[in-house]
């Protein structure tokens, strides 16, 4: 017989438009148990597996938060109601939550006055396309009184349930029929309300029940908070006319560009980020907020690192394709790696098909780079030792790309107007400057090669985990590192001798991502 052995939720706080894809773990009639579901469409043994989410509400109504969503509010903002912004955003749990969040929340009246004064379209852009504008009033059954203010006139109790209703007799609450299929997305209707999830297996004949239902509640839905608006840099002037420092090549005129170090989900554990709550660590949330933001900026190259390969065959390149992006990618390699084959992250570039094409792809694996440098200059008898130091399974991924804007040969008919692109992340140990240099320098010295035998500026993005005044920011940004540098004192290989080697000659402009957070160029 077809049953369910246990159910478990990713987390336990659902969060609007973050779909929900509950963990559900069978016993197949063989004995066999499996994650793998057993639809109506292909039943086992004539049963398949029934799935039901159901919405627990009552009358009652309270306001919450838009910074602690955990919390009840107690003030509302006006302004935000005369400025049009969504009601969850205008709720607050106390006056100081208001005053610390006021450099934040001001924004959102800046740029919801800018939005409506040039085209009230935006203003879905802004505020997010994830469900986020419903009613910040929520309706819980046994929440507590109200807070004393009022209701926004434009909050509705929403529209007429999907099923039609009915009530638990062990509690007494009234439930919604919502869903019918194994996955759920909560809308704004949802918000300050419980879900509860049933699972069954079901007799394809008879369409009848086999055993009990296994069901399970989440807490009460809440709307997803509003990101911190990020700080951006300005690169005033034309980057690839600044490049083209001998007048050999064509400028390609302006173009948008965008580096990002999206944290792989495989990373995001509560280990590392212990002061952030699960749901906010859930990939269902991050990776709705990640392609809000990006597709937001409206960038023409766009270039990810920690970029896990399944979410990128899955959700990244799908979903970037819709917005006019063609994609490449490249895996970490796998000599240290030990865990899901899907779930390696690596570096994905998209890029406008309208703005760009694709002419090349060069791929550079720092493994094998390490192999080659120690069959050069170290003993065989430390080789192990050497290649155990330098092996850190990173990679780069370089593009050139053909632009299809600018002058277009005005000045040279007939020359094609490149440029190259490299996307990587020096993912090493603070401890290891030796090698995080000999990586930044590795890469650097492939990227001269290419710029010779093409003449084609280069533009070089990544999170090379440095901070202005390291020597890789150093050789970045200058050209060169000093030789009396501290970060030279540590260098047991020798593979950075000697230090005058260390230098570069292309003209760059370059995005990186540094541990404090801010975008150094």
């Amino acid at each position: 017989m077809l049953s369910v052995v246990r159910v478990h939720l990713p987390s336990e706080i659902p969060i609007v438009g973050c779909e929900i894809t509950p963990y559900v773990l069978l016993r197949r009639p063989d004995g066999a148990v499996s994650t793998d579901d057993v639809p109506e469409t292909a039943p086992t043994d004539g049963q398949f597996m029934r799935y039901r989410w159901y919405r627990i509400q009552s009358d009652r109504k309270v306001p919450i938060c838009s910074v602690h969503p955990m919390e009840q509010a107690t003030i509302q903002c006006l302004g935000c109601l005369k400025s049009k912004i969504p009601v969850t955003k205008s709720y607050h749990c106390s006056a100081k939550c208001f005053s610390d969040a006021w450099q934040h929340h001001k924004v959102l009246h800046e740029r919801a006055s800018s939005a409506l004064n040039e085209n009230g379209a935006e203003e879905e852009e802004l505020f997010g396309r994830f469900g986020c504008g419903g009613s910040g009033v929520l309706s819980t059954a046994g929440s507590g009184s109200l807070s004393n203010f009022g209701q926004s006139p434009s909050v509705s109790n929403g529209p007429v349930p999907l099923y039609p209703s009915g009530t638990d007799k062990n509690s007494g609450e009234t439930w919604f029929e919502v869903g019918r299929s194994r996955t759920y997305t909560p809308s704004a209707d949802d918000i300050g309300h419980a879900l509860k999830f049933e699972c069954v297996a079901v007799d394809s004949e008879k369409r009848s029940p086999v055993g009990p239902p296994t069901s399970i509640m989440t807490s009460r839905v809440i709307p997803a908070p509003t990101p911190t608006p990020r700080r951006l840099i300005q690169v005033n002037g034309d980057v690839l006319g600044h490049l083209d420092l001998d007048s050999q090549t064509s400028s390609l005129g302006t173009f948008t560009v965008l580096s990002y170090n999206i944290l792989a989900d495989a990373y995001a554990t509560s280990d590392a980020y212990s002061y952030c709550p699960t749901w906010a660590l859930s990939w269902a949330y991050r990776r709705q907020n990640l392609l809000r933001e990006i597709i937001g900026y409206h960038a023409d190259i766009i270039c990810l690192q920690e970029v896990q390969l399944n979410h990128f065959e899955d959700f990244f390149a799908p979903e970037l394709d819709k917005h006019g992006y063609q994609a490449l990618y490249k895996k970490r390699t796998t000599e240290v790696y030990s865990g899901n084959p899907m779930a390696i992250d690596g570096c994905a570039t998209f890029f406008r098909r309208d703005k760009f094409s694709h002419v090349k792809k060069y791929e550079v694996e720092f493994n094998k780079a390490a192999q080659s440098l120690t069959d050069a200059i170290i003993p065989a008898a430390q080789k192990r030792v050497a290649l155990s130091r330098l092996i850190k399974d990173n990679i780069a991924l370089i593009a050139v790309l053909e632009a299809k804007f600018g002058n277009h040969g005005a000045e040279n008919p007939g020359k094609r107007q490149l440029l190259c692109v490299a996307n990587t992340h020096i993912n090493v140990h603070q401890d290891l400057k030796d090698v995080k240099l000999w990586e930044v320098h590795t890469l650097l010295k492939g990227l001269e090669k290419i710029a010779v035998s093409a003449d084609i500026p280069m533009l070089v993005c990544g999170d090379f985990n440095s901070t202005p005044g390291s020597s890789p920011h150093g050789l970045l940004a200058v050209g060169k590192v000093d030789q009396l540098h501290p970060d030279l004192a540590i260098d047991p290989l020798g593979i950075l001798r000697p230090p005058s080697k260390l230098n570069h000659q292309l003209p760059l402009y370059i995005f990186f991502f540094c541990k404090n957070g801010r975008c150094w160029l």
